[in-house]
């Protein structure tokens, strides 16, 4: 019996592929026949509480997947904000030295109020808004040599690549619960009928924007 996805006789995309994520939220839904299986389950009683109690861990499992994926989430938060920080230092000292972009400016103020508690679509808009910020520094950096000797500057780049580095990790753990959650809530029968009963919906994971999409189709050398 032959492979049913063959990598050397299938079809190929010589093209290639992109990839975008989805912005859709899709709810689990009650259907008739889980219904029915749980009204069978409790004419016997006994296999209607065993369930019961499933149904609790389940619940209970949702719910501690929820906070983790908060606390991964409030771990991006927490790097971005630190990354708003060093780059408010840095545009300042940049700024003394050479005339600096006044939106790059303005755009480094606009964040200094920091990055807390965030929804998923502004968590992605701030690293966005940081990521060009500190393109614009860096340009500027780049133009006037004298600034990459002033070692309070190298010492404020070197920390951002290191946290631009921790967020970077941060989403993939981000982006693994929310995996988990988007599985569990559909599995059958405890999960799904927990999940459909609170109202839970999948999560949308990390998604990157389209200018930083283009700019990694670029050629850097």
């Amino acid at each position: 019996m032959a492979n049913e996805l063959d990598e050397m006789t299938g079809p190929v995309n010589s093209d290639g592929r992109d990839v975008n994520v989805i912005e859709k939220q899709i709810k689990p839904q009650l259907t008739t026949g889980t219904k029915i299986f749980e009204i069978v389950l409790w004419i016997f009683i006994i296999p209607g509480l065993i369930f019961a109690y499933l149904k609790v861990k389940a619940k209970q499992y949702l719910q501690q997947l929820q906070q983790r994926i908060q606390a991964n989430a409030s771990t991006i938060d927490n790097y971005l904000e630190q990354r708003v920080v060093i780059l408010t230092n840095v545009v300042g000292l940049v700024e003394k030295a050479t005339k600096l972009d006044k939106e790059t400016y303005e755009n480094i103020a606009a964040l200094r109020s920091g990055a807390k508690q965030l929804s998923d679509d502004e968590r992605n808009i701030t690293a966005s808004n940081v990521d060009s910020a500190f393109r614009s520094i860096n340009v500027a950096v780049e133009r006037y040599p004298e600034l990459k000797s002033m070692a309070v500057i190298a010492d404020a780049m070197q920390q951002n690549s290191y946290l631009q580095k921790e967020i970077t990790a941060a989403r993939e753990l981000y982006n693994d619960s929310v995996a988990r959650w988007n599985a569990a809530i559909f599995e059958w029968p405890t999960k799904l009928i927990v999940a459909a009963r609170a109202g839970y919906t999948t999560r949308i994971p990390f998604t990157a924007s389209a200018e930083v999409k283009q700019r990694a189709r670029e050629s850097f050398f």
